[in-house]
């Protein structure tokens, strides 16, 4: 393993990109650092994947990585018409009566970037590294969510010397951008009524339950106006956020850059004459924005003390939030004049509406102790052209109702604005069953290895697992992983550890699972 403090830098080995001329056991090919790693096998695999392009709606390359792999290693293999992939691992001899059991992740990933670091999501691998006992990227997301399941999957798959009834492999498309995939099954796709969703991120908990999701996406118009004359442009940035997963970590206090931009600008508005030109903040609909960018136009003799109201506003977010947000840092630059503004009306009703609208956890779970039960993510805001811009929300609850109610209240918030509001058709959530065979079975193994009791919790994130259990009737479900931090950033990380503690699980809960 490797030693503290030490940094390891490396290049994905170039099986992808020369077709792959041989899917032989990974173990055999790998030659970087990742070979010292254990599980040898699956870190092998997730070094593969790592080279893969594979952003949601953008999984062809990972789909043909997958197919082939079933051909090279002679396993069954189908593939829906959403894209969905299942691979199928028949019975070892002498358990074919044991009771099918489904793995499942999802192929795509999310892909944010340093706003300095060049990657092209189109054709650039991940570059991982080690540090500390992590595995983590070079200035991009690392993909970890859901790459060490697909890598765990494909070690089941392919390793003969584990003894297994039969195992159905199930990968699933575009499951961070909406869950299609998901949506897109049919009930004939897989048999086994025993699933193991590989998409959790905390090594020790066991998850059987989940939040369901919509997103609400309002859309408005503005006049543009020429800037005046005796002005000067300014770009304002807040930058140096943690980001992080919108569910799984809307609880932990962490700044929203698309908020504290409104904040900075309302103010603003309201002590100088400014007009707003562009507001770009925030990427992805299920990730806490991280960073922001604004450019204003405002009267000369106004800039310095513009700047030094700025200055003074950073000065109080490092006193409200710089305990946890520790790298935050709001700038101001001079920029080229820009040809166009916002008309004064519509960004008074902008601003007004971002200061209305909502952001983080609404309700608390009655049931279980710190759980986040309802809650909301502002997700980003951009102009996006033809005098246009969106603003992109997503709301996630346990409880149906509470979904759409929270819904409503950010669909009346942006209407203040005059947006046009749209709802996505949303996800259910994945009701906990305490009394599942496969929780106990789990359970047992858990402590047998490690000799302790794990945690049995609902996630607020949405998983997949809401989809198929309305849509597969009886099946019995749980999710579980190895510990990843900071999923939808560029400081994304897998604690090595506790990977392997994840594998060993995997592999008694297998040797365990009852006959038919």
């Amino acid at each position: 393993m490797p030693s503290k403090n030490l940094i390891y830098y490396f290049e994905p080995h170039d099986a992808v990109n020369k077709k792959m001329s041989t899917l032989a056991p990974a173990k055999k090919r790998c030659m970087s650092v990742f070979s010292e790693l254990k599980p040898e096998l699956v870190w092998a695999y997730f070094e593969d994947i790592c080279s893969i392009p594979r952003l949601s709606k953008n999984e062809t390359r990972i789909r043909e990585y997958l197919l082939r792999f079933a051909r090279e290693n002679n396993l069954e293999s189908k593939e829906d018409q959403a894209g969905n992939i299942l691979i199928i691992r028949p019975s070892s001899p002498g358990l074919e009566n044991r009771k099918t059991v489904v793995l499942q992740s999802h192929m795509d990933m999310v892909g944010e970037k340093n706003a300095d670091h060049p990657h092209d999501w189109t054709k650039d691998p991940i570059l991982p590294r080690i540090v500390d006992g992590w595995v983590t990227a070079t200035g991009t997301t690392l993909g970890a969510d859901d790459g060490i399941g697909i890598a765990s999957q494909m070690a089941i798959l392919s390793d003969k010397s584990i003894r297994t009834g039969k195992i159905e492999c199930l990968f699933t498309v575009d499951e961070e951008s909406g869950m299609t995939g998901a949506i897109s099954l049919k009930s004939d796709l897989f048999e086994g009524r025993i699933l193991l969703n590989l998409d959790s991120e905390d090594e020790g908990i066991l998850y059987i339950g989940c939040a369901g999701g919509i997103d609400t996406v309002g859309e408005m118009n503005y006049k543009s106006l020429s800037p005046g004359s005796g002005t000067t442009a300014l770009e304002i940035s807040v930058t140096g956020l943690r980001g992080g997963h919108s569910g799984d970590e809307i609880h932990k206090g962490f700044g929203n850059s698309v908020k504290i931009m409104n904040r900075l600008l309302w103010n603003l508005s309201n002590e100088y004459k400014i007009a707003l030109s562009t507001f770009d903040g925030g990427n992805l609909r299920n990730a806490i924005p991280r960073e922001a960018f604004a450019t204003i136009v405002a009267d000369k003799p106004s800039k310095s003390s513009i700047v030094s109201w700025t200055n003074d506003f950073y000065n109080l977010m490092i006193d409200e939030l710089g305990h946890i947000e520790k790298e935050i840092k709001i700038s101001v630059r001079d920029v080229e004049m820009p040809k166009k503004v916002m008309d004064k009306v519509n960004q008074n009703k902008l601003l007004s509406s971002l200061t209305c609208c909502p952001h983080g956890p609404i309700a608390w779970s009655k049931e279980m102790d710190d759980l986040v039960e309802t809650s909301t993510n502002l997700a980003s805001v951009k102009f996006v052209g033809n005098n246009t811009i969106r603003i992109v929300t997503t709301q996630r609850s346990s409880i149906d109702s509470s979904k759409r109610d929270v819904a409503a209240m950010v669909e009346t918030c942006l209407k203040l604005a005059g947006a046009k509001v749209e709802h996505s058709a949303g996800y259910p959530g994945w009701r906990p069953n305490m009394s599942s065979e496969i929780l106990n079975i789990t359970r047992n193994s858990y402590m047998r290895l490690f000799g302790k009791e794990p945690q049995v919790r609902a996630i607020h994130a949405g998983l997949e697992c809401g989809l198929i259990f309305e849509k597969f009737k009886g099946i019995d479900m749980i999710s579980f992983g190895p510990t990843i931090r900071g999923a939808h950033t560029p400081e994304e990380k897998i604690e090595i550890r506790t990977a392997q503690m994840f594998w060993d699980l995997l592999l008694d809960v297998l040797d365990n699972i009852p006959r038919k």
